[in-house]
């Protein structure tokens, strides 16, 4: 999703927009810092969050453990040109991709549909809420 809005207005939107869908953020990444850091490379800013429904995770992760390996949901949020960009991995996609295909765990794609639904929904906030600030 593309947004008018400058990049630190767009975060802090999604943060309250994952937290209303019950995601809390686990894990940051700021790629931006870490490679001018580590490789003196610069870049525009780029941040992955790594967003975590906690009732979801554990319905997920009693029903195949194996779960662990695909979480947190990763949501990243860059810019580009005079746009900010927000994008989430579809757990639809992640799930059946490479842990479904290989069990029949109804419960798997259950989660997998809200998780996707959720994180749907707070990405459309995001972009309700944002004024054109750029």
């Amino acid at each position: 999703m593309r947004v008018p809005a400058l990049f630190a207005a767009t975060v802090s939107e999604l943060r309250k927009a994952l937290a209303e869908q019950g995601f809390g953020i686990m894990t940051e990444i700021d790629m931006r810092a870490t490679l001018r850091a580590k490789l003196d490379i610069r870049m525009d800013e780029y941040l992955i969050l790594g967003a975590c429904n906690p009732v979801l995770a554990q319905r997920a992760l009693a029903a195949d453990p194996r779960v662990g390996l695909l979480l947190p949901c990763n949501v990243v949020v860059r810019t580009d040109d005079d746009t900010t960009l927000v994008e989430a991995a579809d757990p639809v996609l992640l799930l059946c991709g490479e842990l479904l295909h290989r069990t029949d765990q109804p419960e798997l794609h259950a989660v997998a549909r809200e998780a996707r639904e959720r994180l749907s929904a707070a990405l459309e906030t995001v972009e309700k809420r944002l004024p054109e600030t750029k």
